[in-house]
């Protein structure tokens, strides 16, 4: 197999950029006058009326520093999210409406074109199994401990007396400012206890155009056989996800590179060969992959 004929595949993968979207360095005033909106100071209003810790966690965080608006909001409290969420539609009124999920211990608030989800901060272990954890009550650190990645691990308090500051134990927005995915904690623990974490890892940084980090990216390698447990719909819904990005190119060459692409989707693999039929070249997947 010549470079050359991998070239082909290669030219929508590079030229890298470092983001598609802007990076926006904030200050927790900057933070609390981006959240400066009824909704949240309502969210804070309520949580403060229950004495428990509120915070805006996850995407809509990472969102907010990479200036992509968004109305899904996650919540995490510390204490019962399903409190807190009913306290925020009584607030409300009859416009809003609430979905409980006790089994799970979560909440929905949609309300004028947002959906908010509300969680009780939690820590979560495996059985080697399944990727449904056995849940207890947490703390904050506990909860971002269970994250998937740094940059879906910030969080934000909404209670009146710390609005708008950012708690961030694994400098995410540092990982953001660099373009890099990387998880929390031991990237082999993360992904052998929710496998599907590994093509969210690829997802991310297809969308974003970040890049793996290495220990990350080695532990995919090593955990890839795990992706097995996961049910193909989930999977799907993943690729799919790939699919709708700008350059879906890059996640297929990282799958490819990782050894999940052969473990989900075997009939692509084995189009990695380039051959000559009637003068013409079969194009390939490439295996090369792009420091940062």
């Amino acid at each position: 197999m010549h470079n050359k004929q991998l070239s082909t595949f290669m030219r929508n993968f590079a030229p890298l950029k470092r983001l598609v979207f802007r990076m926006k360095i904030l200050s927790n005033a900057q933070l609390a006058e981006l959240l400066d909106k009824d909704i949240f100071h309502q969210i804070g209003e309520a949580a403060d009326a229950l004495g428990v810790p509120c915070y805006v966690v996850g995407g809509y965080v990472r969102d907010l520093f990479l200036e992509r608006p968004s109305n899904d909001i996650d919540v995490v409290v510390v204490g019962s999210g399903i409190q807190v969420a009913d306290a925020l539609r009584k607030k409300l009124g009859k416009k809003a409406h609430i979905s409980v999920f006790r089994n799970f211990g979560t909440a929905q608030v949609k309300f004028k074109g947002y959906e908010i989800e509300f969680v009780g901060a939690r820590k979560e272990s495996y059985s080697h199994n399944s990727r449904k954890p056995i849940v207890e009550n947490g703390t904050l650190e506990d909860d971002q401990n269970r994250r998937d990645f740094t940059i879906n691990a910030m969080a934000v308090c909404l209670n009146a007396q710390n609005f708008g500051q950012l708690v961030d134990p694994f400098d995410g927005i540092y990982d953001l400012e660099d373009g890099i995915i990387r998880t929390p904690l031991d990237p082999d623990i993360t992904f052998s206890d929710d496998p599907l974490r590994m093509l969210r890892c690829v997802r991310f940084a297809t969308q974003l155009r970040f890049f793996i980090e290495d220990e990350t990216f080695d532990a995919l390698t090593r955990n890839a056989e795990r992706i097995k447990i996961i049910s193909g719909e989930r999977i799907a819904d993943e690729l799919n996800k790939i699919m709708m990005t700008p350059q879906p190119s890059r996640g297929f060459v990282e799958l490819h590179r990782c050894g999940l692409l052969q473990l989900i989707f075997p009939e692509l693999t084995r189009l990695d060969n380039v051959e000559t039929r009637n003068g013409r070249h079969i194009k390939t997947i490439s295996t090369t992959r792009s420091k940062c």
